[in-house]
């Protein structure tokens, strides 16, 4: 099966997670799309596949005769995506030999914009592959499932020789638990990558450290006309400590390698408001005093409006995992070497954002992540290209060869 025609398949199943449940995974639908991988990947020949009670998919293709001792190698990919955008079903559209200029989404009235997103003049007389603009299309990460089997596919036909493949399926990425209750163990690889990135080519081990921060404010409600010195508004509160806060250090305000706070979340009234930050940096020291840098200004909004009238608290979600990587650098090597056998210039970026290899890093799994192909994930202007696909699948193969050929 050609890629992208399994990636039109997984994609027109929706797999929303939901950060706001306590079920693991966060929504049954996740179950829909495990199955029919472990299906599939029962049909191609790969063996020992399951899924477990927690929606995770395992599965191996053992080594070659005589190729017992090479690095067991894993490839893995998540099946949730982002809940927004996703009240209609995804209906994939195909725009051959594409000009590059602005595109009409479906009538959706968006428009795919070159003044947005200026690589799409790079991707002219490709293959592109948009939804109808009213949904996301899924590329982030069904692109990296379908990447990854069609590689297997190409595997199983027994032309190369290769060490041990390990395949593994997450739920519940998108809301940061995707690693949560992934079998390391069972799993069974030496290394691995994740396949949940932008452009083919692209290499990422670096990612942020992450927290999570909410800020419940406690207000002090009393008639307007008799408020002087003892009406406490939660709201105007919550906008004073987000003053405090260093200037210039928001998602709009940084690139590259620069941290941010920022506001995802605010609602409230005079009586009660809660507002809701992640937190980024790539450098641990920095990162640290970002942290401090909020529990500086919990302590004089309290100071100011009394002890208790705002509690922080602050969650770590994911850390740094280049200190992982860093150790075990062949797999950015060999993945350079990759792109460039199958003629994709590597590009080693950070990432700004956290992928589920930042944390099985840390739980004994070295894992960067690689590029799926597709671009501007997480809403209606998503979009990926058949030959960015084609190019991630074969880059994946040279890897399984690379670790075949070296001791």
């Amino acid at each position: 099966m050609k890629v992208q025609d399994r990636f039109i398949r997984y994609a027109k199943i929706l797999t929303p997670s939901n950060e706001e449940s306590t079920t693991v995974p966060t929504t049954k639908c996740q179950f829909q799309l495990a199955k029919l991988l472990a299906e599939e990947m029962r049909e191609m020949g790969i063996q020992d596949v399951r899924v477990d009670e927690n929606c995770y998919v395992y599965g191996m293709i053992p080594p070659t005769p005589g190729f017992e001792d090479k690095a067991s190698l894993g490839f893995i990919a998540h099946m949730d995506t982002v809940s927004e955008f996703t009240d209609h079903p995804v209906q994939p559209i195909f725009h051959e030999d594409y000009d590059g200029e602005d595109l009409p989404l479906g009538e959706s009235g968006r428009i795919l914009e070159n003044r947005l997103f200026p690589h799409l003049k790079g991707l002219k007389g490709r293959t592109l592959i948009t939804s109808d603009g009213r949904t996301i299309l899924g590329a982030d990460d069904k692109a990296g499932i379908a990447a990854i089997l069609t590689m297997a596919e190409e595997v199983l036909k027994g032309e190369s020789a290769h060490g041990k493949i390990c395949i593994g399926f997450t739920p519940d990425e998108e809301v940061g638990s995707g690693a949560d209750h992934f079998d390391v163990e069972h799993f069974g690889a030496d290394f691995a990558y994740t396949v949940d990135g932008g452009p083919e080519g692209e290499i990422q081990y670096e990612n942020f450290n992450a927290s999570s921060v909410s800020v419940e404010i406690k207000g002090f409600n009393i008639h307007p006309g008799e408020a002087k010195d003892t009406m406490i508004n939660a709201v105007l509160v919550g906008m004073e400590f987000n003053d405090l806060l260093p200037k210039g250090e928001t998602p709009r305000d940084t690139k590259g390698y620069e941290g941010f706070f920022h506001l995802t979340h605010m609602e409230g009234s005079v009586e009660k408001a809660v507002l809701s930050y992640i937190i980024r940096d790539h450098d641990k020291e920095n990162f640290a005093q970002r942290e401090e840098a909020m529990r500086r200004a919990a302590r004089i909004v309290n100071d100011k409006y009394g002890a208790g009238t705002l509690n922080l608290t602050i969650k770590e979600s994911y850390q740094n995992m280049s200190e992982k990587i860093k150790p075990c650098f062949h797999l950015i090597e060999n993945a350079m070497e990759a792109a460039r056998k199958v003629g994709v210039e590597p590009l080693v970026v950070p990432i700004r954002g956290g992928t589920d290899g930042a944390r099985l890093s840390f739980m004994g799994l070295p894992c960067p992540n690689l590029g799926t192909g597709g671009h501007a994930f997480h809403g209606p202007w998503e979009h990926i290209t058949v030959e960015g696909m084609e190019a991630v699948t074969r880059m994946l193969g040279e890897i399984v060869k690379i670790y075949a050929e070296r001791d």
